[in-house]
């Protein structure tokens, strides 16, 4: 049996809850690699929770939807449920934001999060999934629930080229819906050279709710043309070192022109009707993201005691929003985001006896920063943010008896950033008057910390494996937000204080005879001064800083009685408190943006002649009443209002005609339930009450040579 190898970024063990799933197409779930850009290591000796979504359940999954945060929501137990929109707002990890990667490269923008960061790349173009779960500050600035990380496919053929051609088909059963999305994916290699390139399209129809009406236009991911381009070359100097190079570039346009219809809050959803006002001077969407990177590998320095891994890159990212009159004079706001980073390690062996090892790990790692958040007519909404992160780093791994792995790690964040003066924008109040605009002054700020983080994983007998971890992530997320909102004429008297976050975790995994796999995880994180969204008294969202603990548990449970089926399911819940006036009073609990309700996922899957395979999958979001309306107005605040449960099936089959073609179909929300998503409740607004897709299906036609 091969080694499965996973990333030393986790100092963790790995959930393979969605591998499980997959176990009809592959040979063992223990095959599955996972590689990030620090260390190649044993699945078994990793002392946290990690979800790996492989290859072929991204592929499964994309015959229902290719939306990347429905693809998220039915595979990752402890992430929340998605909007349904182009906004990943709320859709929280353990209950705090999370930081997304593409290889590696930082795709959120914490300095000011445009919740579009999940949304950065086409599924097809992508070979797995990690999610690492709890706070990490292995990558920097805003991993305060963890990351998640797309790890994009490489060339596995000695073939000169080999391709992979999917066309496909989505619609609903009421008019304007028809959509069309075709990908291109060669690879092969050349002598020492090997390369992937990759070329993704979709169009999508209008999108609509269970009786047919048009889902809202804010937001959405109707009538959007989305681009996904990837180019990745390698190169094998020798049998020790490599250099690979790659670029993957990713674009939305909507072209939607629907007029908008608000609804009233739990009564009438908002949707979309007649003609839109045309008031928009740009596109909705993501013009741009592109991402660079080039990595050295050389696993043979000073004698063979060492290994070097160096990668640089680069991302320039800019989406854009829809059109809003709560500015004075309206308009339509941006992020526009531009990171450079380097990292390098050194992996050195400090001893290999018969029945202990140990290893260092040590490093530098580098980022730069500039995001700034603009109208479209050039007014500016936060500051110009410029942040500069050195952070050195070491990790020391000791195996022992070949049951006993033991992690620390240490890290010291050196965080720099510059914010240019600005004038806040005057925004309208709840009365219909508008805030007054200040000037701000600028200024440096500055931030360090040693952070650390420890490991035990004890590897009992194969049934039961025990670990737990101690690791602690350090973020200045949402500083802009607070900027942008500031009633302070200069930025040193804004309460910008960054989070630091504790993550404590215990569990246990293991296979009870062949065919039962399990794995329960417990957790706690603080935080002296976290940040959450609250309502002022005008309604208006503000940050909230104040001490919080966020706690939960989630475990999932497989089955495989035959080689023919398999059936499992997971489950989490959580809850998070705060103590708002840092007196000791936890009476008070973090709102559900970013507590989300309890989830169950649930699935059986079954190949009953060998070339047909066929499944279903089951969300089911319990509700959330964890709030009471205000007494007076009988109004929830935001994120606070009452979120009843919901379930939904989706349906997805292939049959493989032969070794080269395939025909998939998938139908999402199988019985066409209305209901809506869990944001369109907790938000409490009546532009936000949304009904969710309705009945929606897929049909792909494959070709693989």
């Amino acid at each position: 049996m091969k080694k499965a190898l996973i990333s030393a970024a986790c100092l963790g063990s790995a959930t393979v809850f969605a591998q499980v799933k997959d176990s009809l197409q592959t040979n063992s779930v223990d095959e599955v690699v996972m590689t990030a850009s620090r260390k190649k290591e044993n699945i078994k000796e990793i002392p946290s929770s990690v979800t790996i979504v492989a290859e072929k359940q991204i592929q499964s999954q994309l015959t229902v939807n290719s939306d990347i945060t429905s693809i998220l929501q039915y595979t990752v137990p402890s992430l929340g449920t998605n909007s349904g929109q182009t906004s990943n707002t709320g859709q929280t990890l353990r209950g705090r934001q999370v930081l997304v990667l593409i290889d590696g490269i930082p795709q959120s923008t914490p300095l000011r999060n445009g919740a579009r960061d999940l949304r950065s790349i086409d599924p097809s173009v992508i070979e797995r999934i990690e999610v690492i779960k709890g706070a990490s500050s292995i990558y920097g600035n805003g991993a305060d629930g963890g990351i998640i990380n797309y790890i994009t496919r490489r060339s596995k053929s000695d073939k000169k080229i080999s391709g992979l051609t999917q066309i496909g088909f989505t619609g609903q059963s009421y008019g304007g819906t028809l959509g069309v999305r075709a990908s291109q994916l060669l690879s092969g290699k050349v002598n020492k050279f090997d390369y992937v390139f990759s070329l993704a399209y979709e169009r999508t129809g209008y999108m609509k709710d269970a009786d047919g009406v048009n889902l809202t236009p804010t937001y959405s991911p109707a009538k959007m043309d989305n681009y996904n381009g990837m180019l990745k070359v390698g190169y094998n100097i020798n049998k020790d070192q490599r250099v690979e190079a790659s670029y993957i570039g990713y674009a939305s346009r909507s072209d939607l022109n629907l007029g908008l219809v608000t609804g009233k809050y739990g009564i009438t959803p908002t949707i979309g009707e007649g003609v839109g006002k045309n008031l928009e001077t740009t596109p909705q969407g993501t013009p741009r993201n592109h991402n660079f990177r080039i990595n050295y590998d050389n696993q043979n320095l000073f004698g063979g005691t060492t290994s070097l891994n160096f990668n640089a890159y680069m991302q320039d990212f800019r989406t854009v929003y829809g059109y809003s009159d709560t500015f004075f004079g309206g308009g339509q706001s941006n992020v526009i985001s531009k990171k450079y980073g380097a990292r390098f390690n050194f992996d050195t062996k400090l001893w290999s006896a018969k029945n202990s090892q140990g290893e260092v790990m040590y490093g530098m790692d580098i980022l730069n920063d500039q995001t700034v958040q603009k109208l479209e007519d050039g007014r500016y909404w936060t500051p110009d943010m410029n942040m500069t992160n050195l952070a050195p780093f070491v990790l020391v791994k000791i195996d022992l008896l070949k049951k006993l792995t033991i992690k620390g790690g240490l890290r010291y964040e050196n965080m720099r950033v510059k914010v240019g003066d600005f004038n806040t924008l005057s925004t309208v109040k709840s009365d219909g008057t508008f805030t007054k605009s200040i000037f701000v002054t600028g200024g440096d700020l500055k931030y360090n910390a040693l952070v650390a983080n420890l490991g035990v994983r004890y590897n009992i007998e194969p049934f039961i494996n025990l670990f737990g971890s101690f690791s602690q992530s350090y973020s200045i997320n949402e500083l802009g937000r607070i900027l942008r909102t500031s009633t302070e004429g200069t930025i040193q008297n804004l309460e910008t204080k960054p989070i630091i976050v504790n993550n404590y975790e215990f569990g246990a995994t293991g296979q009870i005879s062949k065919w039962i796999n399990y794995e329960i995880t417990s957790y706690v994180s603080t935080s002296k001064l976290g940040a959450s969204f609250v309502q002022s008294p005008d309604r208006a969202l503000t940050i909230q800083r104040s001490p919080e603990i966020v706690y939960g548990v989630e475990g999932f449970l497989h089955f495989t009685p035959a080689k023919w089926i398999n059936f499992g399911g997971s489950y989490s819940w959580m809850e998070g408190i705060t103590s708002i006036k840092d007196d000791g009073d936890y009476s008070a609990k973090i709102n559900n943006s970013r507590i989300s309700a309890p989830k169950v996922l649930a699935y059986i899957q079954a190949r009953p002649i060998q070339p047909l395979s066929i499944g279903v999958d089951m969300l089911h979001a319990f509700e959330q009443d964890r709030f009471q309306p205000n007494s007076k107005t009988g109004l929830f605040a935001y994120g606070e209002g009452y979120v009843p449960d919901y379930t939904v099936f989706n349906f997805k089959a292939s049959f493989e005609v032969n070794k080269n073609w395939r025909v998939s179909a998938g139908v999402e929300n199988v019985f066409n339930r209305m209901y809506q998503p869990a944001i369109a409740w907790w938000s409490a607004r009546d532009s936000e009450f949304v009904n969710s897709p309705g009945r929606r299906g897929t049909l792909m036609l494959e070709y693989k040579f």
